[in-house]
């Protein structure tokens, strides 16, 4: 699923047009990731947690001609994921991977799987704006 399936899935659930997902689903993003470089951690309840840890400084091996390199220390951004989806994962249907990556099948609605329940009925047809980068 990509960002451009997010917001399509999302505009037609609240009944908003694509721009105006994007730019909600964007701003969502960016203040998840402000947060994380500012505080080191993001906890997102019912679907996990971000943190920012610092990768020692280690001594590595290049396959192709055996010689060892070093690898300088960094900050990485690692993922728990809640128990919600820990156990979606663990349930899910092996079928839709595919050699480690996800296939093109579609499954469930997440919304389904975890039991939610909107306020408002899912909308019949899309808005059908644009979600690509350009705007006319």
């Amino acid at each position: 699923m990509t960002k451009k399936d997010i917001v399509k899935t999302i505009s037609e659930k609240i009944d908003m047009t694509q721009l105006q997902t994007k730019e909600i689903v964007q701003h969502t993003f960016d203040a998840i990731m402000e947060s994380l470089a500012q505080k080191g951690r993001v906890e997102l309840r019912n679907f996990g947690v971000f943190i920012a840890k610092k990768r020692a400084a280690r001594t590595a091996r290049n396959p192709k001609t055996e010689e060892t390199v070093h690898v300088p220390e960094k900050i990485v951004v690692t993922f728990k994921p809640g128990k919600k989806m820990e156990q979606l994962v663990s349930d899910m249907d092996p079928s839709v991977l595919a050699d480690g990556h996800a296939s093109e099948q579609v499954s469930p609605p997440l919304s389904e799987s975890i039991g939610y329940v909107s306020d408002t009925a899912p909308q019949d047809s899309p808005s059908g704006d644009s979600v690509g980068d350009s705007y006319a």
